[in-house]
């Protein structure tokens, strides 16, 4: 069994990285098709949950009630569930291609709830196989699984707690199927300026925000650490001195970032991972000229329950 935060290192477990993340591609496809459309995209992110990564619940194509997809990373299998009670499952094993289960899936997912299909293409990823079509990933260790999900749980119990007591505007804890991270973002309440016109940043990037969130390691950065970024960055956001100590500032992605190891070494990596969230969020509000008494509410004791 993994420990209750296990170590995570992108080059020993990414080919069952690649295979799980272009996994989740699949469900939030189907949140893009399915779901109402919100602010920033929200409407496009998947949960962690006690079982995995999942969709909120979808409405279903034919009217017949709503479907929610879950990857179950304790089970090992895909599942799509009607609100009527029916489901399918859809088995995870070591060698299945990811074209493979992305058609069992998809047919699992018409049989209840109704004709729908997905954009296939992958985002956000280096490689360019259809999901459909994709025989290049297919390694599913489950052990490595299990210690990926411990210790993204752990990752958003504590992205969970630094948001809790936010008075302001604030998207839950994220699961985020394009860059394969958790994420937490809080809003001032003033629109922003997209950093380009892609899709996505035009989309998701149109209010002045701190976002704080975890990654289990890809390609540029092979280490599980937390990051953080505020939208838009002026100038001097880059020269703080944040706590706990290790923390550092990744000029390449524009990114203050934390890695598990300095917290899992020693010490309370839950509190060592709460401080890095609110001392990168109490920097940001202060050079981003935020109001300092909604500010303030991100540290204070959430009300209480009347």
């Amino acid at each position: 069994m993994p420990s209750h935060w296990p170590a995570l290192s992108y080059g020993q477990w990414h080919e069952t990285c690649d295979t799980l993340h272009a996994h989740t591609q699949v469900l939030g496809k189907l949140a893009v098709r399915l779901a109402p459309p919100e602010p920033e995209l929200q409407h496009a992110a998947l949960r962690l949950t006690a079982r995995g990564w999942e969709t909120l619940p979808l409405p279903a194509p034919d009217g017949s009630g709503s479907l929610v997809v879950t990857l179950d990373l304790r089970t090992h299998e895909a599942l799509a569930e009607h609100s009527d009670g029916r489901f399918r499952r859809v088995a995870l094993t070591p060698d299945r291609p990811v074209g493979d289960v992305t058609r069992e899936l998809l047919e699992a997912v018409r049989g209840l709830g109704g004709q729908v299909d997905i954009d296939p293409t992958p985002q956000e990823v280096s490689w360019t196989a259809p999901l459909d079509e994709d025989e290049e990933h297919s390694r599913y260790d489950a052990e490595q699984v299990q210690m990926y999900f411990a210790a993204a749980t752990q990752a958003a119990l504590v992205l969970a707690e630094y948001r809790a007591p936010y008075r302001g505007r604030s998207t839950p804890v994220n699961a985020w199927w394009g860059s394969f991270d958790l994420a937490v973002s809080l809003f001032s309440g003033e629109p922003a300026e997209p950093p380009s016109e892609d899709f996505i940043m035009r989309n998701a990037m149109d209010a002045q925000e701190v976002a704080v969130g975890w990654w289990p390691g890809d390609t540029r950065y092979g280490r599980a650490a937390f990051y953080a970024y505020a939208h838009p960055a002026p100038d001097g956001f880059a020269n703080a001195t944040l706590s706990p100590e290790p923390v550092r500032w990744e000029g390449e992605m524009g990114l203050y970032v934390l890695d598990d190891d300095d917290i899992t070494d020693g010490g309370d990596p839950h509190a060592l991972a709460l401080e890095f969230a609110r001392s990168a969020f109490r920097h940001a509000c202060l050079v981003c000229d935020w109001d300092p008494e909604l500010a303030a509410t991100a540290e204070g004791t959430p009300p209480p329950v009347r």
